[in-house]
């Protein structure tokens, strides 16, 4: 097997299209070529979330042009690679099955082997791409729809300590936005908000940490964010500026808490493994936040434990990450075929009971 990896990646598992060229040396720093994300904010932001058939037939229209690009800023032709990488869930089906089927369309008329990509894999390998962590790490993968402890110890080796048991962050900063009548994306809103207000003025509840074990739930929180908004309407006959942000700060503060003694726990159960040099990673949209990257790093100097975070630009969805995560699957002798199906669930820890309840498509989370 070849030295040297250039492997195409395409994600469109939600509403970020997106291609990147990358390129890995065995004992040297992989190289990301190019990394062409299309977003779809402005399509998405008169209906207050994302609406999935819109996003799927934006994927559709948009695939051809990333790959394009990617390869025009690689400076590289299709026939150059040595594979590609598609993220085959989970995710919205309509935009997980126009990223398969494009990549399916590529590798049959360029004759090369196909990578079928956990999404969710992408996030927690993106470490490795970044700052060539290595095994075993823990992991907190904080993105829009999904919040999980892993401990990553493989390419397809995921251990889940715990994760959210209800909405992820990611949704529960969506919908707090969307209540004090912050744009969308919600995360960058309410982080900018409270930045402005007083995270003391209101005491809002830290759920789970009177149980034991690494779970969460933003839900609770979410609740009471909205029962507080609705007295000072109440009360004021409106939202005040100064009243939202004190909000916004107050509901950030609880989430920051809440991570920082989850990680305690999730640290003491990765210390067990003895790990020669201990390493917590963060990955996912949610790991741009700067409170939350600040209060875990308080945490892991009490650990004295290595931390990455990935550049903000592979925080959030992208292709960079599905291609370094074929090229980890690749040397591991890991193919698919013409049979790759997308899947709107996919679970990295296959052994552990579903946390987010099960049906006909399989487990969530």
């Amino acid at each position: 097997m070849t030295d040297t990896l250039t492997i195409l990646g395409l994600e469109s598992s939600c509403d970020d299209t997106a291609a990147a060229v990358v390129r890995h040396t065995v004992g040297e720093p992989a190289q990301i070529l190019s990394n062409v994300v299309f977003g779809q904010c402005d399509l998405h932001a008169a209906f207050g979330g994302i609406v999935p058939e819109i996003a799927a037939r934006a994927h559709a229209e948009k695939l051809d042009i990333v790959v394009e690009q990617a390869l025009t800023q690689a400076k590289l032709a299709l026939t150059e690679m040595n594979a590609i990488a598609v993220t085959a869930g989970p995710g919205l089906i309509g935009g997980v099955l126009s990223g398969v089927m494009c990549a399916k369309g590529l590798a049959t008329g360029s004759g090369l082997p196909l990578l079928g990509i956990n999404h969710l894999a992408g996030h927690a390998l993106t470490p490795r791409l970044s700052d060539n962590v290595e095994y075993p790490y823990l992991m907190l993968l904080v993105s829009g729809g999904h919040c999980q402890f892993l401990i990553v110890k493989g390419v397809e080796d995921f251990t889940r300590l715990g994760g959210t048991i209800d909405d992820a962050p990611g949704e529960a900063f969506d919908k707090v936005a969307r209540m004090l009548g912050l744009p969308q994306p919600g995360g960058p809103s309410v982080e900018t908000e409270a930045t402005k207000g007083d995270p003391a003025r209101f005491r809002f509840p830290r759920p789970l940490l009177n149980r034991p074990g690494c779970d969460m739930s933003f839900s609770g929180l979410k609740t009471a964010v909205l029962r507080e908004r609705n007295r000072l309407v109440e009360q004021h006959g409106g939202l005040r500026e100064q009243d939202r942000a004190d909000l916004c700060a107050g509901f950030q503060a609880a989430v920051v808490d809440v991570f920082a003694e989850k990680t305690r726990r999730a640290m003491a159960e990765y210390l067990s493994l003895s790990p020669e040099t201990p390493s917590f990673a963060l990955a996912g949209g949610v790991a741009a936040n700067q409170a939350i990257r600040a209060g875990l790093e308080t945490v892991l100097n009490e650990f004295n434990a290595q931390i990455f975070a990935p550049p903000l630009a592979l925080c959030t969805d992208n292709a960079a990450m599905i291609a370094w995560t074929g090229i980890e699957r690749f040397r591991a002798g890991r193919f698919d075929d013409l049979t790759l199906a997308a899947r709107p669930r996919w679970p990295l820890d296959k052994s552990s009971p579903a946390m987010l309840g099960s049906g006909k498509k399989g487990a969530k989370a």
